[in-house]
């Protein structure tokens, strides 16, 4: 498993070149991107792919060369494989067929926004990737309205702002957010906000949409574990939840009484217009 540059080619370390070089065949998520840092740094290498949408067959694969005597470095696009990135499945293959497997730690986009945004002092917590639907998508935010400490999500530029939009609609507007885009990149930027007004910086340039993004959501501050929270949250589960299920999650979520929760969602239900949201 071996980390590589997230954007930079010279962050990549001598020991992952090291195994690069003597590797019987290397496992890229994309080929042709680890052929540009192979060749930046002068490496012949057997390149194989191995991405989301072959990794269990090629786990297989793995398994048999490693059987064979052959060494396999497994790699992906940017940072280290099988966080948030394919490698996971093939590493439980490995592992399960009584094989060793070598981390070769490095880059890792989630680390290198923390010590920049530098918020980890009492720990973190890391979310990856949120679901592309919107429904889904919500509901995992409203999962840390009342976090304690950062929450670190990746996003991709086509989407960038449609989650941020939904930060804004489900959290309060001074939550703190840092939007860190291109980082170790040329344009690598570093901005730190709030979830009121995210949207307007990023609306601000065109190219602030642009490239890969690690969001950090800051930690709640103590006093947002309000009724009024409560009543915001479970508002917005209801446009696509029971009364009952809504009650629930924001129980879950803000600590407030599930009962009192379950009422206010019943007489919600009953003020929403008619042909409204269900």
């Amino acid at each position: 498993m071996v980390a590589t540059p997230i954007g930079h080619l010279r962050d990549v370390s001598l020991r992952a070149l090291d195994v690069l070089r003597s590797a019987t065949r290397i496992a890229a998520e994309d080929t042709r991107h680890t052929r540009r840092l192979l060749d930046a740094h002068g490496i012949q290498g057997q390149l194989v792919a191995v991405h989301e949408h072959n990794e269990r067959g090629a786990a297989t694969k793995v398994v048999g060369w490693l059987q064979a005597g052959d060494s396999v470095a497994l790699v992906t696009d940017a940072g280290t494989p099988g966080i948030s990135d394919p490698g996971a499945l093939v590493v439980k293959a490995v592992r399960e067929a009584g094989l060793p497997v070598v981390p070769v730690p490095g880059p890792s986009a989630v680390v290198t926004a923390l010590s920049a945004a530098g918020l980890a002092e009492s720990g973190f917590e890391f979310v990856g990737f949120l679901p592309p639907k919107q429904e889904a998508r919500r509901r995992q935010i409203a999962d840390h309205v009342s976090a304690d400490r950062p929450v670190v999500f990746y996003e991709a530029p086509h989407r960038v702002r449609d989650t941020i939009a939904d930060f804004a609609a489900i959290l309060q507007p001074d939550r703190g957010l840092t939007l860190c885009r291109e980082l170790t990149k040329l344009f690598e930027d570093i901005h730190e906000t709030t979830v009121g007004e995210a949207l307007a910086w990023l609306d601000g340039d065109a190219n602030r949409s642009r490239g890969e993004f690690v969001l950090i959501l800051h930690a709640s501050p103590a006093e947002q574990d309000s009724p009024a929270d409560a009543e915001r949250v479970l508002g917005i589960l209801l446009r696509d939840l029971s009364p009952s299920q809504a009650a629930r999650l924001t129980a879950e979520i803000t600590g407030a009484r599930r009962g009192d929760l379950y009422a206010r969602a019943l007489a919600l239900k009953q003020e929403a217009p008619e042909g409204g949201s269900e």
